[in-house]
């Protein structure tokens, strides 16, 4: 029984051994493989020119834009539905300080377009609904900040990319205007490498900031439409009131 424990024991062994060295093997190899993209990468960006470090700030600066835009285009930064219940009963009856207190409370673009109005709501109707109007086009302004630098990002990284690609273009004909039939093969291919690499490389940071651009932007709409449509519904609500009280009194 022993000499068969002690012969699986040792058939156990020598498998994990055997085992080690491929495990190290694929370890290198992943690390092999992690230093090659990066040196390609690297290798494509020196390839590509000049015109690539433009290209890349562009990306850097879509892609922080994207992230901004992304965390305050949200619904509980723009229209929290928490704060319209609150602020409803107040607005209806007209509880000047109450309702400032929630709009304070709930720091939205919403909150800020109604204490606009709020601050108002002494001088009449007319005046509620200038203030509103006039903070209604201020959020609007706010929530497209950013935007325009994004589409202007969409469309500058490509004509980057063309301006490589002339640049490279320029360069392989000049080696063989200069060289004749008898150029170097490998300097024209330079060039026009580097005119493919900042083509591509413009185009993949445009179409994405492009994509960013147009989505963000159908969001600012959407939200300035469901705003609007709750500021006239509480104004109306308001008339509607200060009409019921007038007639109360008479």
């Amino acid at each position: 029984m022993k000499p068969r424990i002690h012969a699986t024991a040792l058939l156990v062994f020598l498998l994990l051994l055997l085992s080690i060295p491929g495990g190290l093997k694929a370890e290198e190899d992943a690390k092999k493989e992690t230093e090659t993209m990066r040196y390609s990468l690297i290798n494509y960006i020196k390839k590509g020119g000049p015109v690539m470090y433009p290209i890349i700030f562009c990306s850097i600066m879509v892609f922080g834009v994207g992230i901004e835009r992304t965390y305050n285009l949200r619904s509980a930064k723009v229209i929290h539905p928490e704060f319209l219940e609150k602020i409803k009963p107040y607005w209806v009856r007209q509880d000047t300080g109450k309702a400032i207190t929630v709009c304070k409370r709930h720091d939205v673009s919403l909150s800020r377009i109604l204490k606009a109005g709020l601050l108002r709501m002494d001088y009449g109707i007319l005046e509620i609904e200038k203030a509103v109007e006039g903070a209604g086009q201020h959020e609007a302004s706010l929530l497209n900040s950013n935007l325009r630098m994004l589409g202007a990002m969409a469309n500058i990284a490509p004509m980057l990319g063309f301006l490589g690609t002339v640049s490279g273009m320029i360069g392989a004909f000049e080696v063989i205007a200069t060289a004749g039939s008898s150029g170097n093969a490998a300097l024209v291919a330079s060039g026009i490498s580097e005119a493919l690499i900042t083509t591509f490389a413009g185009l993949v940071v445009g179409i994405p900031a492009l994509m960013m651009y147009h989505f963000f932007r159908g969001k600012v709409d959407k939200f300035v439409f469901e705003m609007e449509e709750i500021v006239i519904g509480m104004i109306e609500e308001l008339i509607h009131q200060k009409d019921l009280s007038k007639e109360g009194k008479k």
